[in-house]
């Protein structure tokens, strides 16, 4: 990584585009739903490590890991949509698919840290972004990401405060309807090539 090529436009674009994807906010009524099924707990800075981890992972190795396990990007892409629709379909029809954890620290990692932040849209974004920007200005961007993610994650309960019930059950059922178009749009244009 040389970080000669640091370049602020670079970061910048990055940094949004993968907000723009990743979209914590928007994520906020899922997460809710997620840590009440938790015992009421999500473990912030696991999630934020595993998450970044992942997107790290994907940067340098993306490719070459799918390649090992004899995965291509596409099944990967659409592996992640099938788990996100469930979690969209849960908000939207209040039916529960996901048994309750008792154990935060599994249910931190999946499916928060993976799919629902670091999921195969994100990392495909960042094996996309590597095409166009340098390494070290895309991992100031994922930096960058990991602390709004750490920051919404420890926000939880407030936000909700700030929304109420009322208005957590209104977001919850719009956002599971963004949530079901996202999932749709990438098994949509990944299952055309499916095994290919």
């Amino acid at each position: 990584m040389n970080f000669q090529e640091i370049n602020f436009k670079e970061i910048l674009t990055a940094t949004f585009t993968l907000f723009a994807v990743i979209d914590m906010v928007g994520s906020v009524p899922v997460l809710a739903t997620l840590r009440e099924k938790m015992g009421g707990q999500i473990r912030s800075t696991q999630a934020t490590i595993v998450s970044g981890g992942l997107m790290i992972l994907f940067l340098f190795l993306g490719k070459q890991f799918l390649n090992v396990l004899g995965i291509d990007v596409k099944s990967f892409a659409v592996a992640g949509s099938i788990v996100i629709f469930i979690i969209a379909m849960e908000m939207v029809l209040g039916v529960e698919f996901f048994k309750s954890d008792s154990n935060p620290r599994s249910s931190s990692v999946v499916p928060i840290a993976f799919p629902l932040i670091a999921g195969s849209g994100t990392l495909t974004t960042i094996m996309s972004l590597k095409a166009n920007y340098a390494d070290v200005n895309i991992m100031v961007a994922i930096i960058i990401n990991c602390i709004v993610i750490y920051l919404v994650l420890k926000s939880l309960k407030w936000i909700e405060r700030a929304l109420g019930p009322n208005g957590m059950t209104v977001i919850r059922k719009f956002f599971g309807v963004i949530l079901l178009a996202i999932a749709v749009k990438i098994f949509g244009s990944n299952i055309v090539k499916f095994g290919h």
